[in-house]
């Protein structure tokens, strides 16, 4: 079944454990469905979600999730705009459910920061942007080929 980055979206902002203090900016978000797709393309063979991920200056973004959040909440998006009728959180087949804890669990406990960097530094942005210098827009997509080549080397390289 595909998803949407929305519905993955939802996933991820529903583990926080808000009660808890646990909050998340939408730029990390947005590395976290990055890096979402990025691993299923590569376990799966085939995308977790068709959504467009473009090669941004903070690095990988999905237009559909930052337009859901406006990037009004730099900091940290509040509980009460997590879900909404456009977008409740809907549970997940456990298979995907224990899919996206292994990159939640790899990948959270990194600040949005880190994961900018982190992504940045990969080929698949990188190409993305081509010559684009690094502080100008840019909307280039981030292919699903390229991110499956890459994680697969990485994979292969013991590095996943």
């Amino acid at each position: 079944m595909m998803y949407t980055a929305n519905q993955i979206a939802s996933w991820f902002l529903a583990s926080l454990e808000t009660n808890s203090g646990d909050t998340i900016s939408p730029m990390k978000l947005q590395k976290l469905i990055y890096y979402s797709q990025a691993w299923y393309l590569v376990k799966f063979d085939k995308p977790l979600f068709n959504d467009k991920i473009e090669a941004w200056m903070h690095g990988p973004t999905i237009p559909a999730v930052y337009e859901r959040f406006d990037n009004a909440y730099r900091d940290s998006i509040p509980f009460e705009k997590m879900f909404s009728k456009e977008h409740p959180y809907k549970k997940l087949p456990i298979e995907l459910d224990d899919f996206l804890e292994e990159i939640f669990f790899k990948y959270g406990e990194h600040s949005a920061w880190f994961l900018e960097a982190l992504s940045k530094k990969e080929l698949p942005w990188r190409m993305a942007r081509r010559h684009t210098p690094s502080l100008m827009h840019c909307h280039q997509e981030i292919t699903q080929e390229s991110m499956k080549n890459y994680y697969s080397k990485l994979q292969h390289e013991g590095k996943p």
